[in-house]
């Protein structure tokens, strides 16, 4: 297979999940996958913990991005396993960065911001390369080339939160303005192409009384927008222009969240131009300014036999596994909605 092929692969696979994701997740029963009852209340009935759709996906686009960026290293002959030493690293900082800067932001302690722990770990991913490749060399072993490292990060991110918006579509948040409150000029252009979420659950209903009311489907434009980022760097990085690969996604991403929320209804601060748009441009800046004085070092031209030999370990899908176990929990047991349950038995059945 050669990486113009599996690039098409991966665009087919991409846009039969964004197809039935923007057409089902609206609908209020693609929010709750199930709830586990905790404690019994003195009426009989359970109270209990809702596990999210929201987690579900979230969780599926973490161990996707972390097995884009495995693959992505492996072509360059990077082991796996120092690959994902640099994974879970980042992950630490990334999941508790996602509700601190949310915390900061919105004043809200249940909830969280992928545009918040994105900009953070953009601004320490370099140093923390440079930190993993001096333990490295102090334990002689090889260092982490870090043009396609920043590359197969910045295209596992974009790709990662291509899938991670269609937790967005099943929880109803980062919803986009209603298409009544638009001018008649995009008004036209989303009347055809909108969502409309149902459900008193969905953030859009409890938080803008949204349920119902056509609203701009920009979780839809950013999951297209930022899988066609990911589809191009990686196209880029499969023919060794390292440079182009890590600035097309990170300057399709960044450039459309700081667009982007000029449609969007959620609350996101105070200002009318955001911090999540500020911390959006200050990461595009950011980028642009550092990448170009990294040297490039002695890099093997990428090959997708390497690639995907790295997935015949079975510890290392055992540990992708783990992380889609970890971030489920982290981000699945939803803190805002709450549920009673009830048991009896089928009489009938027995």
């Amino acid at each position: 297979m050669t990486s113009t092929a599996f690039v098409i692969a991966l665009a087919g696979l991409l846009s039969a999940i964004f197809y039935w994701g923007f057409r089902h997740l609206p609908s209020e029963e693609w929010q709750m996958l199930a709830s586990v009852p905790t404690r019994k209340e003195r009426d009989g009935q359970w109270r209990g913990v809702n596990l999210t759709y929201y987690g579900f996906f979230n969780a599926t686009a973490c161990a996707f991005a972390c097995a884009m960026t495995v693959l992505l290293m492996s072509a360059v002959n990077t082991p796996w396993t120092t690959t994902f030493i640099v994974i879970v690293l980042l992950l630490a900082i990334a999941l508790p960065a996602a509700r601190i800067v949310a915390r900061v932001v919105e004043r809200k302690k249940h909830t969280f911001t992928v545009g918040g722990a994105s900009f953070i770990c953009i601004v320490v991913l370099p140093w923390l390369l440079t930190a993993c490749n001096s333990a490295l060399h102090v334990f002689g072993f090889d260092p982490i080339p870090m043009l396609p490292m920043l590359a197969a990060v910045a295209i596992a991110y974009a790709f990662g939160e291509a899938v991670g918006r269609l937790a967005c579509i099943s929880f109803g948040c980062c919803y986009g303005q209603s298409l009544g409150a638009l001018s008649p000029r995009w008004l036209e252009r989303y009347r055809k192409f909108c969502f409309v979420f149902t459900g008193a659950t969905k953030k859009a209903a409890y938080e803008s009384n949204l349920s119902g009311v056509p609203v701009v489907p920009i979780q839809a434009i950013t999951c297209t927008i930022f899988g066609l980022a990911g589809l191009a760097g990686t196209l880029f990085f499969f023919t060794s222009h390292w440079l182009t690969a890590i600035i097309v996604p990170v300057a399709a991403t960044q450039i459309w969240r700081v667009l982007s929320e000029f449609l969007r209804a959620d609350f996101r601060g105070g200002n009318r131009i955001s911090a999540y748009q500020v911390m959006a441009l200050l990461a595009l800046v950011y980028s642009l300014l550092l990448v170009p004085f990294i040297e490039p070092g002695v890099i093997p031209k990428p090959t997708l036999a390497a690639a995907f030999h790295s997935f015949s370990s079975g510890w290392l899908v055992i540990l992708i596994e783990a992380v889609w176990i970890a971030v489920f929990i982290y981000l699945g047991r939803s803190s805002v909605t709450s549920s009673r349950l009830s048991f009896h038995v089928v009489r009938e059945r027995i």
